[in-house]
């Protein structure tokens, strides 16, 4: 008998030190889901820089994935597939927003929280966007634009048909446009997201408009490479884009470019993962939409930018 109950104890012991007990359990991990528009657009490198610094702080994981270029059909596959796998929330940058609506839709009747960065999808159910007052910045486009233009000349647009952000940019510069009687806009470009094509789309309307006076571009392709701006004079066509990384600093130092709008690329993955991990904890955003601010980059405060934006990149 007295051998019987060492046996228990030491089976007892046993099943404790293998963790057998419920009561010792470890909480699940929270899994977030962070896509971008296409994993081909560099800035949103900085979103998953973000997003995974953010999710080592609070110890949930991260998973990064997009399609390889800015296909809608493909983003939407992508988010399907991580419904199918039950994350725990998604941020999503929207390449098309009426095309994803009813995805994102079903995610959240799922009871996936969504939350949209960059790109909204405004008629959606998601539960809040975080980014720039694309409106807004697109009238500090058009406003730069009449500067540097002094209210006379002719203007052509580089944009991609279908994303919100993009269409609210375009639609500010337009609005801001109407104070300058004296400017023309001569063109709108759709370049699909694809900085090769906006490089070829440059060129051509260089050719067709030798004495362009502004280029403006809603969008950051044209600044992902030097070599889309070789076609441009300078002297003679200002050029205004949207992103201030990869050779945007480099084009801005040159004179290609007069004036560079910069957005929150860390933010866009480090507050949006703050977001879901809030909403899964029972805080919801105070608001629907939050502002992330734009910067107003020229030569004249690059330096400072950059020291500042160095900060940002080696998490200070």
């Amino acid at each position: 008998m007295k051998r019987l109950l060492v046996v228990i104890a030491a089976v007892a012991v046993s099943v404790v030190a293998c963790g057998g007990g419920t009561d010792t359990a470890a909480p699940k991990k929270l899994r977030f889901a962070l896509i971008p528009k296409s994993l081909d657009i560099p800035v949103f490198n900085y979103a998953n820089a973000g997003a995974q610094r953010t999710g080592k702080e609070l110890g949930v994981e991260v998973v990064y994935r997009g399609p390889d270029t800015a296909d809608p059909l493909k983003q939407k596959e992508v988010l399907e597939s991580f419904i199918t796998q039950k994350v725990d929330g998604i941020a999503i940058s929207v390449t098309n927003a009426e095309f994803l609506k009813s995805t994102i839709d079903r995610a959240v009747d799922a009871g996936i929280p969504v939350v949209t960065w960059d790109s909204d999808a405004p008629t959606s159910k998601r539960i809040a966007f975080y980014g720039v007052d694309d409106f807004r910045a697109g009238q500090i486009m058009g406003d730069e634009a009449g500067k540097l233009l002094n209210g006379k000349g002719t203007v052509a647009f580089i944009t991609s048909l279908g994303a919100n952000n993009l269409q609210n940019r375009l639609d500010g510069a337009k609005d801001s446009l109407k104070k300058f009687p004296g400017i023309s806009v001569v063109e709108t470009y759709d370049i699909k997201e694809d900085s090769v094509r906006c490089a070829e789309l440059i060129a051509t309307g260089t050719q067709r408009y030798p004495n362009l006076g502004a280029w403006i571009s809603v969008g950051g392709w044209p600044v992902f490479t030097q070599r889309a701006l070789d076609p441009v004079k300078p002297e003679k066509t200002k050029f205004i884009s949207f992103d201030t990384v990869e050779a945007g600093p480099a084009l801005l130092r040159s004179g290609k470019v007069q004036v560079l709008l910069g957005q929150k690329y860390f933010g866009w993955g480090s507050e949006s993962i703050k977001l879901l991990n809030d909403i899964v904890h029972g805080k919801m955003p105070s608001a629907k939409i939050i502002d992330s601010g734009v910067d107003i980059v020229t030569p004249a405060n690059l330096d400072e930018y950059l020291a500042l934006f160095k900060k940002m990149e080696s998490g200070g």
